[in-house]
């Protein structure tokens, strides 16, 4: 997989996807296929979080560049809130060796112990998800290891997490109007 995506990073580079946004929307379809680009792009975001080899500030960057600051704003939060759903619900169903798959066994100790005490996760968690460059998503894998509800997670993130997603869509908008 990390030689198919290299091999792919290194196409896009050549034909300079990574430098001039026109090909870049044009590889996506955003201009030509405007309702399937956003599906693409919904599903892309949801793949990041349940498999995450693609860093999600990449795919948070590739929302604003591609649909602009209101739109990707809008798809990045409904997609990332769509699939730390997701994540939690696959490790409240499938548990620890979910999410063994992610972390190695020294890391997975340490954040075990971090959802013992419920009250403290959830401040935690809630925290954390506020915060950019947070890992969002062990927390969320995390947090369907503990004993926190399903709501309650669901608030948390459609709470917590526009701060977060708005700083990286303003700060990618500005830096994409900067550097025009």
């Amino acid at each position: 997989m990390l030689i198919v995506l290299a091999g792919l990073g290194l196409y896009l580079w050549y034909i300079g996807a990574f430098t001039d946004i026109k090909i870049l929307r044009a590889i996506v379809g955003v201009d030509t296929h405007p309702l399937l680009a956003p599906v693409i792009f919904f599903a892309l975001q949801i793949f990041q979080i349940l498999i995450p080899i693609i860093p999600g500030t990449i795919t948070l960057t590739a929302g604003v560049v591609l649909f602009g600051p209101w739109l990707g704003f809008i798809y990045n939060y409904s997609s990332i809130v769509l699939g730390s759903t997701l994540a939690f619900l696959l490790v409240r169903r499938f548990g620890k060796s979910f999410v063994e798959n992610y972390i190695d066994e020294g890391q997975h100790t340490k954040y075990l112990k971090w959802i013992e005490d419920k009250q403290k996760f959830t401040r935690i968690f809630a925290i954390a998800i506020l915060l950019p460059g947070a890992p969002d998503d062990l927390l969320s894998m995390l947090a369907g290891l503990s004993a926190m509800r399903l709501r309650t997670f669901i608030i948390i993130m459609l709470i917590a997490k526009p701060l977060s997603i708005a700083a990286y869509s303003g700060a990618f908008s500005f830096l994409t109007q900067f550097f025009k």
